[in-house]
């Protein structure tokens, strides 16, 4: 499955992990970088001496490409930076942030960055900023979300159509039938993140896993915009954002409500009730916790059946 992204990072197959909080370390980025996909470490969430151990256990567990999802606006970035330019590390994926402050410094160093955008006219500045490839990520995400609310459907052909630069399309997709249809749409790549958080080498609490299978259609909602727009499954502390919302709370309200750590408590201490439990919309067709390697074979496996059955009679009008 040779193209531009699998080339460009120097992997098998087009398929990334994506760097979320609290779930991705380096174990789950070995896994799927041993599996032939492109693991990402996930530094949001991590002290600088923490992304350093990641790093080092990372590059113990394979001897396969990995990537540093690094969101801009950490505060010690900079410390960050330090380390991954140190430990070598290839690709980073930047967030949440302006791409021109870090991308020339990270470039002169050899390492490959790619940006996370939510909308063709940040898809488009990024490329002018000199990324070598962007992921553009539809609503349905869990994190990273757009406040547009522009669907994965009509994102990526629209970048698509604009870009000249590698497109990896991320949002909603968590099966081999959702990479073949977002690679026929025009991106060269996926990158999946939900179907990654309920793998037996994240790092999420087992409650936090346990309630991605168990959710259904309607059980998540984009919420928070005006602070940083997430996906939350719908408990107790969505409810009292939604109460918040209601009652005409303003922008400082709700982050006062947010706090600090509510996400950690969510999904890695597994507090169900009052924690914040981000996911996308494809949890609802996730069923089981699984290791990521099988993970990566059941997606491309749906995605070759899929793509042979393009040529059965039913797809022929």
């Amino acid at each position: 499955m040779e193209n531009r992204i699998t080339s460009l990072f120097n992997i098998e197959y087009p398929l990334i992990q994506a760097g979320m909080i609290w779930c991705s370390g380096w174990e789950l980025a070995s896994a799927v970088s041993n599996a032939g996909g492109l693991g990402i470490i996930g530094s949001g969430s991590m002290y600088p001496d923490i992304l350093e151990e990641h790093i080092q256990k990372c590059q113990a567990a394979t001897d396969k490409p990995f990537a540093v999802n690094l969101p801009m606006l950490y505060p010690d970035i900079d410390k960050h930076i330090e380390t991954i330019i140190k430990y070598k590390v290839p690709i980073v994926f930047t967030s949440a942030g302006n791409p021109k402050t870090w991308t020339a410094h990270l470039k002169e160093h050899g390492v490959t960055v790619v940006h996370v955008v939510s909308s063709l006219k940040f898809a488009k500045k990024a490329e002018a900023a000199g990324v070598d490839a962007i992921v553009a990520e539809g609503f349905e995400a869990g994190g990273h979300n757009g406040r547009d609310e522009t669907t994965t459907l009509c994102l990526i052909p629209m970048v698509a159509e604009e870009l000249k630069i590698p497109l990896i399309a991320a949002g909603g997709i968590g099966t081999g039938k959702g990479m073949l249809a977002a690679m026929t749409l025009g991106a060269d790549a996926v990158q999946i993140g939900s179907r990654f958080v309920t793998s037996n080498e994240s790092s999420a609490h087992d409650n936090f896993k346990n309630a991605v299978v168990e959710a259904k259609e309607g059980d998540t909602q984009l919420t928070l915009k005006d602070v940083t727009p997430v996906r939350l499954i719908k408990n107790d502390f969505y409810q009292k954002v939604a109460e918040a919302y209601s009652a005409g709370s303003s922008t400082e309200q709700l982050k006062e409500l947010l706090g600090r750590g509510r996400a950690k408590k969510g999904m890695f201490q597994g507090d169900l009730v009052e924690g914040e439990l981000e996911i996308g919309q494809i949890s609802g067709l996730i069923h089981a916790v699984k290791p990521a390697a099988e993970i990566v074979e059941e997606i491309l496996s749906e995605y070759k059946t899929a793509l042979k059955e393009l040529s059965n009679d039913k797809y022929n009008f």
